[in-house]
């Protein structure tokens, strides 16, 4: 990096953490963390110089702010931060709902800054060895997967996510389900057309109220290039603590990548089956992903490094390839919005142009 850039931390749970060791790895100045009560605590905890209880007193002192808060308070923050020329890194879902996701996309647009959402399932190495192959593979016809937890599957569990008026109106589609959509569009470089889904409640009460997000997601869906997909999500598989698998099936080989062996990348051929190991490419774009050597495990954290790291580079002049933007964040705003519409009306639903509208069938 040409120069040490000040950031701030927005948030003081899980998230912030992981994105306060990433920025600390990229060579950044954690300037502060904003808290409700400004807690020194939390400042120590996160490598940041000080705590704040006040945004416009973090912004006036910083280069770039990492939102790690509750969704419902996305939009003001990053909105707020944008208008002080200070870069974002937003956590997903952007926003509650489609349109607020795609004022804030518009709003990083007109101003040039740089504005990136954390999809960094596309920073694993295998995942970037999948995107080359499929550039030169030849008709695709399929796509199907899942990404399963189990992190609510026991029935006294409960998060603030769970409540709408905080964590918005869909939980496990809109948490995890747009993390294999994402990767799904960015492997292939297709986007989903259509889709019809069914959303289920598992667990009815929380320590609380009734629940009315979601548990479980099942989405059937048609690509604008002809393939048809499947994908199930799950917040209460028991054993699946943070499983992503993505499949692609071509006329020539399909491939598989799963976060559990993340390692290795699955292919299949005339010739039979393969498993080709992490760290063995010798083209640049996909080996500048395979950040610790083949042998030593890649894991969540260092594809956050990686993210952080490209996120700042941009900010510093340099382009970096398959960053994902507010653009890409605003794109699963709407496929969630459709998802929901769908669920709601029993019918398939057209994903066009930032809008959901409903098809009879």
């Amino acid at each position: 990096m040409n120069r040490r850039l000040r950031v701030g931390i927005v948030g003081s749970g899980f998230m912030a953490g992981v994105h306060s060791r990433a920025a600390l790895r990229a060579g950044a100045e954690i300037a502060t963390v904003l808290t409700r009560a400004g807690s020194d605590e939390v400042a120590t905890r996160l490598g940041a110089a000080r705590a704040v209880a006040d945004l416009d007193q973090m912004l006036a002192g910083v280069d770039v702010i990492h939102v790690c808060t509750p969704n419902h308070l996305h939009e003001e923050q990053t909105l707020a931060a944008l208008a002080a020329g200070v870069h974002v890194v937003c956590e997903k879902p952007l926003a509650v709902d489609a349109a607020a996701a795609r004022g804030m996309a518009s709003a990083a647009a007109a101003s040039g800054l740089v504005a990136t959402v954390p999809f960094v399932y596309r920073f694993y190495g295998s995942v970037r060895q999948m995107r080359a192959r499929l550039r030169s593979n030849g008709r695709l016809t399929q796509l199907r997967g899942s990404y399963l937890q189990d992190w609510l599957a026991d029935p006294s569990a409960t998060n603030w996510r769970i409540a709408t008026d905080i964590g918005g109106p869909s939980r496990a589609f809109a948490d995890i389900g747009v993390h294999w959509v994402d990767l799904a569009e960015f492997v292939t470089g297709g986007r989903i057309a259509r889709l019809t889904a069914q959303l289920r409640t598992v667990v009815a009460t929380r320590k609380g109220p009734p629940v009315k997000t979601e548990d479980l997601a099942g989405i059937l869906f048609e690509t604008a290039e002809g393939l048809i997909g499947q994908l199930a999500v799950s917040q209460v598989s028991w054993g699946r603590t943070n499983r992503l698998q993505l499949d692609v099936d071509g006329v020539d080989e399909s491939l598989s990548f799963c976060s559990e062996q993340e390692e290795q990348l699955w292919v299949g051929d005339r010739e039979g089956i393969r498993l080709l190991p992490r760290g063995r490419s010798t083209e640049a774009a996909v080996a500048r992903f395979d950040r610790v050597p083949a042998g030593h495990p890649q894991g969540y954290q260092d594809c956050f490094d990686a993210f952080v790291a490209d996120t700042y580079a941009t900010v510093l002049g340099e382009k970096r390839d398959g960053l994902p933007t507010f653009a890409d964040g605003a794109r699963a705003a709407d496929i969630t919005e459709a998802v929901l519409a769908s669920a709601s009306s029993g019918n398939w639903v057209d994903v066009l142009d930032g809008d959901a509208t409903t098809r009879e069938q």
